[in-house]
């Protein structure tokens, strides 16, 4: 919730309001009565449109009042707090700007902006009124610290931190040469185990600098392109050079070009090239403690999903571009990357009980495990990550050591992973001067409705507490922060994103977080996952395809016999397949997608329906949900009589046989549909268009960003079957009309991904964020270390005392959801 003296805005919600209301005064004073009925609460925006849904029950009456700026409010309010005689109103008119304007019920034009402290005051009078007066409540304010660091001001530049800082930092080295003696000073503190890079002390000014740099290049003018840098070698260090320049004369005058434009008269773009040329990175370690980490046998264990395949596939992905870059930097280094995990000694028949392990498909890259202690001794047994806390600093500690004698120093750069992983990354970060970025994954904060003002009814279960301020330490201590979407930093139009709702929050009787994290901060970058193109590639590829899951898919699909593993059948084998895959619970909304074919006559006569996901005896789940999403699903191909029409599979886990499964989709020429009420990122939606399957696909979420509606693909409403079922319906026919069509949606989809979503951009664009961010740390390093000192007090005064609240877990007695739902599957890219 940014500050209004953050953002100054000339159309201002309270300036306005007071006459918008005036001009619907009638209504409004009924609609304010009725909020005043119940007394104190806390109002929803759903629950503020029924109560004035209820007072202008005639639709084009309430259209005809809400025209105009009331409309505007009414749209952007998220949540209303309700003390009589006042309605204070959380209004949001763009991403990550936020308004507080208090009106009074009894004088309508008594309107006034408050503060994000005051109105989160008025919501603590909710649930603990003495906590909300008392003028020593502990206030936690992180947004003090950077009043002089820089701030995108554009809602649609959030997410876009790199260029940002690439930008800032080009003007303040402008102007004259001694402006550009950090770059300077930074090259100087550049090596590798005890080797300097790029330059020594020879060059020790800016001015030096240039005038070297003049020198090497008109010697590299005459040069063969292919010339090895051993041959410019001993040259070069007269000069004053290092290795780190290129491998042969063509990068290095490459290199050289750059840094001499940079340091004459440079450009953001040009700036950001150049950095990112510099042998900066080697050593990287990824954190990722909770769960069962492992390569196979772990899939299906508890807290162990999407985040482990997400991390082993970044590895793969990191340590080819690190290979590509230390060779074209003319260096002979080996990268090495760990990634830090617990090793649990009650392994349950996996590797979690093995230090070192190799990662498949890496050369240099392995995991290592560290258990956890306590005084009692090393924990033998799988703990939740919701009672992790007590564990983790002296797992930081044990760490520490392990990784520094592996990597004969320190790492260059240290990337978290939830929570658990983001705070241990925190503390070994702050411990070692190293470069951080932290990746929530899930923000368990916008989970649970009020989690923040309810943290004391959750708190023995979840332990949220701790966690909500883990996440705001570890937000604070970062160097830069990785995201999948701009929906995850500072959500859509409607709804707030994840990152966002860290903005401003209260845990009544703990602490005040009137200011925690800034949508705005440049820290934020997006840097989207791929998909394993040896898995999902387009079903064009012939030779490549895994012709051996035929027979098996065959009978998936087509088989006339139910089983444990398919129910229903395709009685006309024609018809092309509209295809789903996903967990089987509410918001993943595949009974809605089955209700709107099953009304829709029209799809129903064009496409057959396959939908993976679930058990089908919902005794098998221990998930009430996925219990009535069972029933549902059995109730609806009852009710529509869908049999002859529809297959209903269970969940997958074989990723290869998936990937080949959307292939043998695409050959029917048929197409995906993910119609979740809300996807923060989207994965099946990049399966899918890697193998080539026109998609339709939620517009709530990540989704939305995935596709270009009408060129990449479609985006579909989820609360609105009917509309998302025609526009399935219309696609078909026009392919049934021009079988061009389905091929255009299918070529267009693949470009899009090739152009945004692989592996190979994701590690480019996060090596160059290690590369800026390294540089903007040292720029600002006053600033970043008033901020930790700040940090660290809050840790330890604040967190570690609420840690001791969480109890260490008995190997004796572990909680009742350690027990795996079934059977662990191999490690593959799991369904979300």
């Amino acid at each position: 919730m940014a500050s209004t003296s953050t953002m100054k805005r000339t159309d201002s919600i309270t300036d306005n309001i007071p006459n918008a209301l005036k001009q619907s005064q009638y209504y409004m004073k009924r609609c304010f009565a009725r909020y005043m009925e119940k007394g104190r609460r806390i109002l929803k925006i759903q629950e503020l449109r029924d109560e004035l849904e209820k007072v202008i029950d005639d639709k084009s009456e309430r259209d005809h009042v809400l025209e105009g700026y009331l409309g505007t409010m009414f749209s952007s309010v998220q949540e209303a707090v309700v003390i009589p005689p006042h309605v204070t109103f959380a209004a949001r008119p763009t991403p990550g700007y936020w308004e507080f304007v208090k009106v009074n019920s009894l004088d309508l034009s008594d309107v006034k902006q408050i503060s994000p402290a005051d109105y989160l005051k008025l919501k603590e009078m909710i649930v603990d009124e003495n906590w909300s007066t008392d003028e020593n409540a502990l206030e936690v304010d992180f947004g003090a610290f950077d009043f002089s660091m820089p701030k995108l001001t554009m809602s649609s530049s959030i997410g876009n931190g790199l260029s940002f800082v690439s930008k800032f930092m080009t003007a303040k080295l402008s102007g004259r040469v001694e402006n550009a003696q950090p770059i300077v000073d930074y090259l100087l503190s550049l090596e590798y185990q005890g080797e300097k890079l790029m330059i020594n002390e020879t060059l020790n000014t800016a001015a030096k600098l240039q005038m070297a740099l003049i020198v090497a290049e008109v010697s590299l003018s005459d040069l063969p392109k292919d010339t090895p840098y051993q041959s410019l070698e001993l040259r070069f260090k007269e000069w004053g050079f290092e290795r780190g320049w290129g491998d042969n004369s063509e990068r290095v005058q490459e290199t050289i070009k750059s840094l001499s434009e940079v340091l004459q008269a440079p450009d953001p773009q040009n700036l950001e090239n150049f950095f990112c040329k510099l042998p900066i990175i080697f050593n990287v370690v990824i954190f990722s403690p909770h769960g069962y980490f492992g390569q196979s046998d772990v899939l299906g264990l508890p807290d162990t999903g999407g985040q482990v395949v997400y991390i082993l596939d970044q590895v793969r992905a990191l340590e080819e571009e690190l290979l590509f870059r230390i060779k074209c930097q003319g260096l002979n280094m080996k990268p090495q990357i760990i990634v830090v995990t617990r090793l649990i000694p009650d392994a349950r028949g996996t590797k979690c009980n093995q230090e070192w392990e190799p990662i498949i498909g890496t050369k240099y890259s392995h995991i290592l495990r560290v258990p956890f202690r306590s005084e009692t001794g090393v924990l033998r047994r799988w703990v939740s990550r919701f009672d992790i806390y007590p564990y983790l600093e002296r797992f930081a500690q044990d760490v520490t050591s392990k990784i520094q004698d592996a990597m004969e120093g320190k790492p260059d750069l240290i990337i978290g992973n939830y929570t658990d992983g983001n705070l241990v990354a925190s503390l070994i970060a702050s411990k070692l001067g190293i470069t951080q970025a932290t990746i929530a994954h899930a923000l368990e904060k916008t989970k649970y409705e009020d989690s923040d003002i309810k943290w004391k009814e959750l708190d023995p279960k979840y332990h949220f507490s701790c966690q909500f301020i883990a996440d705001t330490i570890a937000m604070n201590a970062t160097d830069f922060i990785i995201t999948s979407t701009y929906q995850e930093i500072a959500g859509s139009k409607e709804r707030p994103g994840q990152y966002e709702s860290h903005t401003a929050f209260t845990l009544p009787g703990l602490c005040r977080v009137v200011s925690g994290i800034n949508v705005y901060d440049p820290k934020f970058n997006i840097a989207a996952p791929g998909a394993d193109q040896s898995v999902y590639f387009p079903y064009t590829e012939t030779e490549k395809r895994f012709t051996s899951f035929h027979p098996a898919i065959e009978e998936l699909l087509y088989s006339k016999v139910d089983n444990d593993e398919h129910i229903g059948h395709l009685a006309d084998r024609k018809k092309p397949i509209i295809f789903s895959m996903a967990r089987l619970d509410t918001v993943k909304n595949l009974t809605g997608l089955t209700e709107w074919y099953g009304k829709n006559k029209r799809l129903r006569s064009l496409v057959n329906l396959v939908i993976v996901g679930g058990f089908f005896d919902p005794s098998k789940s221990k998930d009430r949900e996925e219990m009535a999403e069972i029933r549902k699903m059995h109730a609806l191909i009852e009710k529509y009589q869908l049999k002859g029409q529809i297959r209903w599979i269970a969940a997958q886990s074989d990723r290869n046989r998936n990937g080949e499964l959307y292939r043998c989709i695409a050959d029917t020429k048929g197409a995906f549909v993910q119609p979740a009420l809300y996807e923060a990122f989207g994965l099946t939606v990049i399966e899918a268009m890697n193998c080539g399957l026109p998609t339709f696909a939620t517009n709530q979420g990540g989704p939305a960003e995935i596709i270009v509606d009408g060129v990449s693909g479609f985006h579909i409403n989820p609360t609105n079957g009917d509309e998302s079922s025609n526009k399935i319906a219309d696609f078909f026919e026009k392919c049934k009309a021009n079988p061009g069509h389905w091929n255009q949606f299918s070529a267009d989809g693949l470009k899009r991904i090739n152009e945004c979503y692989t592996w190979k951009i994701y590690a480019n664009k996060v090596l160059n964020m290690g590369c800026i961010y390294s540089f903007w740390k040292q720029l600002n390093k006053d600033q970043k270390q008033a901020k930790q000192r700040y940090i660290q007090a809050f840790y330890n005064l604040q967190f570690r005392n609420l840690v001791k609240n969480v109890p260490f877990t008995s190997d004796e007695t572990q909680q009742s959801d350690s027990k795996p739902a079934g059977k662990p599957q191999p490690t593959q890219r799991h369904v979300t």
